[in-house]
């Protein structure tokens, strides 16, 4: 046994003395910019043989291979390297440079101007539904949730979003991809209508405040981009009741999984709150509304997505104030609004392309009831109609140049065809306005990015062309820190509601330039932002009469003679991470802005701008009560409003200023609870949520603007319907836990 053991050990370490002999080593140096780099994996292709650098990129390792190789390098944050050698009887020195890998995790992304509330998890991703949902004050709807950002300025008596420095009309709201004409209902002068559309659509919203994409257009200001959920993760119905609403609807999904539909019901009536609150705005009509709606999802077996949604509502009330007018006691007003909406989209890849297309279509209907009222005769009744018709139609063709760079381009057509009537008035406005964009994200390392893009826009009305090249460009400053820039051309056409005579009309005009730096780590965020806007080619307006019982007059445009600026300062800051079951977040906004458009007959600051407007967010839920309770405040410093008038001066009409004022500042506190008592029931089989919100606790009498009579001797304030709302509701989903919808709707 030993003799064999001594033969099997000579054997050994022939063998091991014969491979050691004939094996080759393979040595080198790997960098980056010149300096070694560590861990970086090298391999001879298709075998064992192999080292990881040390800290100064050395590498070294014996192979017996022999002949023409692949020698490899990999790491996680460069690309892959491959040199070809060849093995020999010789030892062998290879030396690679690395470059580095542009990826979608490290790389910045272009966000000036911009905040994406959406479920990604991008470093500009600030709201989601469910932080819309249980914002005090907000009351479920998404316009109003932006309000508690920088940027937005709180504007209480018209819907729409003021954007800095911007009116209302001047910021488009988009679904899929496609504009969403009319996105509030129908109003009367001094009540803002409210959002037509269910939060609970959207998974998610990009809103830019300025510096917007080439793939959307005619907003001078600023644009959100909602997108609309994909299949739900199980069929559920669900079932909501308040003093003021009923609620009912479902969503199937198919056995497959890959399609589902749904619908939704729904009636609101506000007389019994009126009832019950004290309101200061007189409504001889309740407001009340029906809203039904339906949709489809189907995803196709090659991975296409098709989406429809419709919508059809209705909302009509009356409103009567004293009249200001000597000669009568009191103004009436009485509404009527119709609005339907359908948008279909689609989305498939092909390859390295990507198609996203999509149409939708809206009929809105507004008629308007003026009379007036002495020793309770109504008299001097007029009415104002307005039809609309409006069909969009959008694609998008992207092709990916590597992981965060990529090239787009598409075209949209806008039609527009209304119809209005008003006392010896009758208008028909019909235009297209058809455009054509591209737009590309460079990504040039992890460390710098850039998007530019290029829109033209094609009037039939106006019979004019704009051109609006956009550029973005982002920096890593730090690892949490990046800073980005934007400017832009931005048009858009005038309001067709001033378009009454014929007139040399053209786009209107804006310039954006957008500084911005940004701190973004885990759970908390840290936002400056200054910018710049330049406006021209902004309307001008002349009257045509004066309608008495509303004391509004009526206006028609006349020429692109205005302009205007804004600039500012912007701070936004969130936290999520400081206090246990505590997120808050911080906005405030400086403005300095002003005007010559409309009637102004100089350039003064906008009636709807305020120059500081602070909000302040906190939400906190207490997981042994069940219960979530939501703060917010906002503090507005006091608007700037005018009574312009017109006089004959050497035969000549000139607009000049009656009167003018600044308003009280503005302030209200807000306050929401959500009970949700099956939170934690593993087997319960209804998910319920309690609601409570109360708006304006504190009563502040907060005041939107001013009224005046005819020839300037009388006013009257315009102020909230009321000035504290109580909601109080429930809301229950069967089938599917709906907790995180914990304020679902409020009224």
């Amino acid at each position: 046994m030993k003799t064999q053991g001594q033969k099997l050990l000579f054997l050994i370490t022939f063998f091991s003395f014969i491979l050691s002999y004939s094996q080759i080593k393979v040595s080198g140096k790997v960098t980056f910019r010149n300096k070694g780099v560590s861990d970086v994996n090298v391999t001879l292709k298709n075998t064992y043989d192999g080292a990881t650098t040390d800290a100064n990129g050395n590498f070294t390792f014996e192979t017996s291979e022999k002949g023409n190789q692949i020698l490899s390098f990999t790491h996680s944050k460069y690309n892959d390297v491959e040199k070809p050698i060849v093995i020999d009887n010789q030892d062998v020195s290879v030396n690679a440079e690395l470059k580095e890998q542009i990826n979608e995790i490290d790389a910045v992304v272009v966000s000036a101007g911009s905040i994406e509330a959406s479920d990604k998890k991008r470093a500009t991703a600030l709201l989601t539904p469910i932080d819309i949902y249980t914002t005090a004050g907000a009351d479920g709807q998404i316009s109003s949730a932006l309000n508690y950002l920088p940027g937005v300025q709180k504007v209480g008596e018209t819907e729409g979003l003021f954007i800095r420095g911007g009116t209302g009309t001047e910021s488009k709201i988009f679904m899929d991809g496609s504009l969403i004409n009319n996105y509030f209902s129908s109003s009367v002068p001094g009540i803002a209508g409210r959002d037509r559309f269910n939060t609970s659509l959207f998974k998610g919203n990009v809103f830019s405040s300025g510096g917007y994409s080439a793939l959307y257009g005619q907003a001078l200001s600023g644009a959100l981009m909602l997108e609309s959920v994909d299949l739900p993760d199980q069929s559920s119905y669900d079932f909501g009741i308040s003093p003021i609403f009923l609620s009912a609807g479902f969503q199937k999904l198919g056995e497959d999984k890959n399609h589902s539909y749904g619908a939704t019901l729904g009636y609101s009536n506000l007389n019994l709150m009126q009832e019950v609150l004290n309101f200061n705005t007189d409504f001889i009509d309740a407001p009340q509304g029906v809203n039904a709606d339906a949709n489809f999802r189907i995803k196709t077996k090659s991975g296409g997505f098709f989406k429809y949604y419709g919508m059809y509502d209705t909302n009509s009330m009356g409103v009567k104030t004293e009249s200001l007018e000597a000669d009568n006691q009191f103004s009436l007003i009485k509404l009527k609004g119709k609005n339907t909406y359908h948008n279909l989209s689609f989305k498939q890849k092909f390859g390295r392309y990507l198609l996203n297309a999509g149409t939708s279509y809206s009929f809105n209907r507004t008629d308007l009831n003026f009379s007036t009222e002495y020793n309770e005769i109504e008299a001097d009744k007029m009415r104002l109609l307005t039809d609309g018709n409006y069909i969009n139609l959008k694609a998008v063709l992207e092709r990916k140049i590597n992981k965060i760079s990529a090239l787009r381009g598409g075209f949209e057509l806008n039609s527009t065809d209304e119809k209005l009537s008003f006392e010896e008035i009758n208008k028909h406005y019909k235009d297209l306005i058809s455009s054509v964009f591209v737009e590309t994200d460079l990504g040039f390392s992890n460390q710098l990015s850039a998007k530019i893009g290029v829109r033209a826009e094609n009037s039939s009305f106006l019979g004019k062309t704009n051109f609006a090249p956009r550029i973005a460009l982002a920096y890593r400053l730090a690892k949490y820190w990046t800073t980005s820039f934007a400017y832009g051309l931005f048009y858009q056409n005038p309001e067709s509601k001033y378009i009454n005579g014929p007139a040399n009309l053209d786009f209107q005009k804006s310039q954006h330039y957008i500084l911005q730096v940004q701190r973004t780590t885990d759970g908390r965020s840290l936002r400056f932002e200054a910018f710049y806007k330049k406006y021209d080619q902004l309307i001008k307006v002349s009257n045509l009469g004066f309608n008495n019982n509303q004391n509004q007059p009526v206006q028609t445009a006349d020429n692109n003679n205005g302009f205007g600026y804004a600039k500012g300062l912007e701070l936004f800051w969130r936290d999520k991470k400081t206090f246990d079951n505590i997120d808050y977040w911080i906005s405030y906004s400086f403005l300095d802005s002003k005007r010559d458009f409309m009637n102004y007959p100089i350039s003064l600051k906008p009636n709807f701008a305020s120059e500081h407007t602070l909000s302040a967010v906190a939400k906190r839920f207490i997981p042994k009560w069940k219960l979530g309770v939501n703060l917010s405040y906002t503090y507005a410093k006091g608007r700037p409003y005018y009574d312009f008038a017109t006089k004959d001066v050497n035969g000549e009409t000139i607009n000049y200023t009656r009167n003018e004022g600044r308003l009280k500042d503005y302030n209200a506190l807000n306050l929401s609870f959500n009970y949700l008592p099956n939170l934690g029931k593993k087997d319960a089989k209804a998910f319920t949520v309690f609601v409570l919100s109360v708006s304006n606790v504190l009563g502040s009498k907060n005041v939107y603007g001013y009224n005046f009579s005819s020839d300037g001797s009388r006013s009257s304030a315009v102020v909230p319907p009321v000035n504290t709302f109580i909601f109080i509701g429930a809301f229950i989903s069967f089938g599917v836990d709906k907790t995180q919808d914990a304020i679902n709707n409020n009224l």
